[in-house]
């Protein structure tokens, strides 16, 4: 029995032995995804990181108001009182498209739940779609391959697993599918299929674009692709009304939604689909009127002109004051580019990438990739049996390079740099397959030499998964979620669950409450409270004020939350209580993740100076100012009481280069103090005296009548 044997007949269609192998090896790769992608549900089922709780709430709203109150939505939550336009500063794709699934899919699950579950699902149905797109350039043994390697690419698990309800999941899946669309659509035969593939792929890219920015990045390749059609194509009839159908239909449904709006158009996004554009039609109409030996001169003199151009609008965005979203945008198109931006260099996501990280990331992915490279880049391919096309080979260089060169800004995009080495680790991995399978299997010892191979690529790729084994691919996506640590690297607890539920049951319902705009989200969703402040960091001037009330005296804090209508302040904070046997009281170190480790960033952010509040060299150990005269010092129950050299064992008053700052509990806002303060409730961490690290988190009450002796 072959690939070839026919199992049975359904209308025209010979269902054989080898589409019986694909279904299994796609079933292989979705469930491996799936299992994988749901690991940190045992700690919780609960939606993970922040983005995830406005996504569910913008979705809930949805479901429960319908699509028009849905795109007039004021989000009186957020930002308070100015409110959130919704359909204007989020990802209304996102929450359409969950919306819609919810509705035809759930059942009788609760919307929760479902989003929980929805980033996992979508992120494995993406098996599919990359099969399909290898497959168009490689053939079925490279699409099936690269199913699998997505399957178990760790950027893109840590970033569409179980709860991560964001952009990237379905992001990713409308980008990766509106390309595939659009690739098939220029090799296709049958002008009806022609037309539907290049309309649904212009849509589908179009909601893309709305539910994650990112696709913006998918774009590049494909403008560069644009612009090397005229070199490696004939078919310029063909060209001339497929290629600007795709993107005039891709532009109209990207500038229909708020967001990217129209101004995607005429942004760097847009130009990079226009400008190939019109470098095709013109390099049509050049060829068309060149002699032959002058054709190929004349089209690199006019991409010359035009790559140029494109530099010069770089340059001049480069110089130029740019608007959050587009800074970082730019940043992903020049790494080199400096914001200068503390709100922006303050999120983790938005760090540098290094070559150990991309390392730990890709592993032996960069290997086979780099070797899949080269086999593109020879003359021919090796005999391996595997055409693909000029065109489609240049597709592949281009992408494999773009994915790379992007996700070197941001730690954030390295998932595109996943994509591009998996595309081409697929190539290189079915070519050495074919050779190899080649090889006369008449005697033992081409056998053996053939079972060694697969043995060889399996532990190849298993070793990363497991070893080292505090950091696999495996290990590093299981990890509670941020709700049940903070974010931190703590051991999970239930302290921001419990708090959050104070809030929600023992506030009044218009209270407004002040926190730093991390954990804007979780107040506004579970707490149900309006925030000064959230994760969409949409007014960075307000995100300053709060920053500089965080480090002013206790009076001048005050006075500002008065201005700014606040009711409580919620802060969250990090320790690990050690033992120091020296002492009779619990001792605790401060710095374990929560804002007593973000006064850098408050400082950077206020535009303050952070020798005022950090030791000049330990940004973990605050100064005898930021303990006395800051409202967080004071909001903070933990006094420094001494200063240890925890490898000499010596004690010091006062802070020396290389000694551990340890606090006692002391609360200096009681409850029934007249302070500006008053602390009534700090989550039960706080009050359990187990070894280890702490997730406490302590809600404040604005003291209203409060009157300041120094300025009463």
């Amino acid at each position: 029995m072959n690939s070839q044997t026919k199992l049975f007949q359904t209308g025209s269609f010979n269902f054989k032995l080898n589409h019986l192998v694909i279904i299994g090896v796609l079933i292989l790769a979705f469930s491996a995804s799936f299992l994988i992608r749901s690991m940190p549900a045992e700690y919780g089922f609960e939606l993970n990181e922040f983005d995830p709780f406005f996504n569910f709430r913008a979705t809930e709203y949805l479901v429960e108001n319908g699509l028009s109150k849905y795109l007039e939505w004021n989000d009186d939550r957020s930002w308070y009182p100015l409110g959130r336009d919704v359909s204007a500063t989020s990802q209304v794709m996102l929450h359409v498209t969950a919306a819609i699934t919810y509705q035809i899919f759930a059942g009788n699950s609760s919307l929760y739940d479902f989003t929980i579950l929805f980033p996992a699902i979508i992120g494995s149905l993406t098996v599919i779609v990359i099969f399909a797109l290898v497959r168009l350039f490689a053939g079925t043994t490279a699409g099936l391959i690269a199913s699998l390697l997505f399957a178990i690419s760790l950027p893109i698990l840590i970033r569409g697993s179980i709860g991560w309800f964001k952009s990237e999941p379905l992001g990713i899946f409308y980008g990766l599918l509106g390309l595939y669309l659009f690739l098939s659509a220029i090799h296709s035969k049958n002008n009806k299929i022609i037309i539907l593939k290049i309309i649904f792929g212009g849509i589908i890219m179009g909601f893309g674009m709305s539910a994650w920015g990112g696709i913006q990045f998918f774009v590049i390749p494909l403008g560069l692709f644009i612009l090397a059609l005229p070199f490696f194509r004939n078919d310029h009839k063909f060209l001339l009304w497929c290629v600007p159908l795709f993107t005039v239909i891709f532009l109209l449904v990207s500038s229909s939604f708020e967001r990217p709006g129209p101004n995607f158009v005429y942004g760097m996004g847009g130009l990079a689909l226009i400008i190939p554009n019109i470098f095709l039609v013109v390099s049509i109409f050049v060829q068309k009127i060149s002699k032959n030996e002058t054709k190929i001169r004349n089209n690199l003199f006019l991409l010359l002109s035009i790559l140029l151009i494109g530099s010069l609008l770089l340059i001049i965005n480069d110089v130029s004051d740019s608007s959050l979203p587009g800074v970082r945008y730019l940043h992903a198109v020049n790494p080199f580019l400096t914001t200068n931006v503390p709100l922006i260099d303050s999120v983790a996501e938005h760090s540098t990438s290094t070559t150990s990280t991309s390392f730990l990331l890709h592993s032996i992915l960069m290997i086979f990739a780099a070797l899949g490279a080269w086999f593109l880049l020879s003359k021919k391919l090796p005999e391996s049996k595997i055409f693909i096309k000029n065109d489609m080979r240049v597709f592949v260089i281009i992408i494999g390079i773009t994915g790379v060169y992007v996700s070197s800004s941001f730690v954030r995009l390295e998932l595109f740099a996943s994509i591009s080495l998996i595309i081409l680790a697929s190539i290189s991995l079915s070519i050495l397959s074919k050779k190899f399978f080649m090889i006369n299997t008449t005697t033992k010892k081409s056998i053996l030499f053939k079972i060694s191979f697969i043995v060889l690529i399996l532990i190849l790729f298993i070793i990363p998964m497991i070893y080292p084994s505090h950091l696999n691919w495996i290990k590093a996506n299981d990890y509670p979620v941020a709700l049940l640590t903070g974010g931190t690297g703590n051991p999970p607890t239930n302290d921001w669950k419990d708090a959050l539920e104070w809030i929600k049951t023992n506030t009044p319902e218009n209270s407004v409450i002040a926190s730093w705009w991390d954990w804007g989200y979780w107040i506004q969703t579970l707490g149900e409270r309006a925030t000064l402040s959230d994760n969409s960091t949409i007014h960075s001037n307000l995100i300053k004020d709060h920053a500089r009330m965080l480090l002013s005296t206790p009076d001048s804090s005050w006075k500002m939350l008065q201005e700014m209508n606040a009711d409580y302040i919620v802060t969250f904070i990090s320790v690990q209580k050690v033992d120091a046997q020296w002492n009779n009281d619990p001792m605790y170190l401060l710095g374990g993740g929560g804002d007593e480790l973000k006064i850098f960033w408050f400082a950077n952010i206020g535009e303050l100076p952070v020798s005022k509040y950090l030791e000049f060299s330990d940004n973990a150990v605050m100064t005898n100012y930021f303990w006395n005269e800051t409202l967080l010092g004071k909001m903070i129950p933990y006094t420094v009481v001494t200063y240890y050299d925890n490898q000499n064992k010596k004690e010091s008053n006062s802070f020396l280069p290389g000694y551990l700052a340890l606090s006692i509990k002391e609360i200096k806002y009681d409850h029934d103090g007249d302070g500006p303060l008053k602390l009534v409730y700090a989550s039960p961490s706080f009050y359990d005296e187990y070894d280890g690290m702490k997730n406490c988190v302590f809600i404040y009450e604005i003291n209203k009548n409060y009157v300041s002796f120094n300025n009463p």
